[in-house]
């Protein structure tokens, strides 16, 4: 077992993270977490506290690896409808093929677990929502501003149907659905705001 002082603290978070990423709160227990970071228990205390302290800096650490860079590139490309479309492509991707597929996304199965009931999870769920709203808000805008939707295009409306259609492919790529079907759904929300890919 790991000493406390001998062990890459990030290491054993990212352990951390693709334990309850995969497996949820509910279902993991402080034994799985031992096994699956090498730690013993008292360095595994030391270093992230309790069972629920643990899940808490696991969702953050999923947030900054995860979402914060993606949701950074949809809203500052300036590409618009293309950046939303390669955001979606790449969302699906994940979800659906290679080593995280049908784990969903750590975010949604929160929103979805009983760890939603506490108020740090609960803080970092809304802030989550919010700058993923944000993100799909400004390239809907750089979109109607570049011609790519009609001008009158409400970007709140659209942006809050956009962000549903991310939890719904989070959502339903945890049983192994078609990334087909994953795809036509998000084709048919764009064409639902206006967007037409021939132009």
């Amino acid at each position: 077992m790991a000493d406390i002082k001998h062990f890459q603290v990030d290491a054993a978070l990212d352990a951390i993270v693709e334990l309850f990423w995969r497996n949820g709160f509910a279902a993991t227990g402080v034994q799985d977490i031992v096994s699956a970071t090498g730690l013993n228990r008292s360095s595994l205390y030391n270093a992230f506290g309790n069972k629920q302290a643990a899940y808490v800096a696991a969702l953050r650490r999923y947030i900054d690896i995860w979402s914060v860079p993606v949701l950074r590139h949809l809203s500052d490309s300036g590409r618009g409808v293309p950046a939303i479309i390669d955001f979606f492509g790449g969302l699906i991707e994940l979800r659906s093929n290679g080593t995280f597929a049908g784990w969903g996304c750590m975010v949604t199965n929160a929103h979805a677990g009983v760890e939603n009931g506490d108020p740090e999870v609960r803080a970092l769920l809304n802030q989550h929502h919010q700058d993923l709203r944000a993100a799909m808000r400004s390239a809907l805008i750089t979109a109607r501003d570049d011609g790519q939707l009609p001008d009158g295009a409400d970007a709140d409306a659209a942006a809050d149907l956009l962000t549903a259609q991310v939890y719904s492919i989070n959502l339903r790529s945890r049983p192994d659905c078609d990334a087909r079907t994953l795809h036509r759904g998000v084709t048919a929300a764009l064409e639902s705001i206006g967007y037409s890919e021939g132009g």
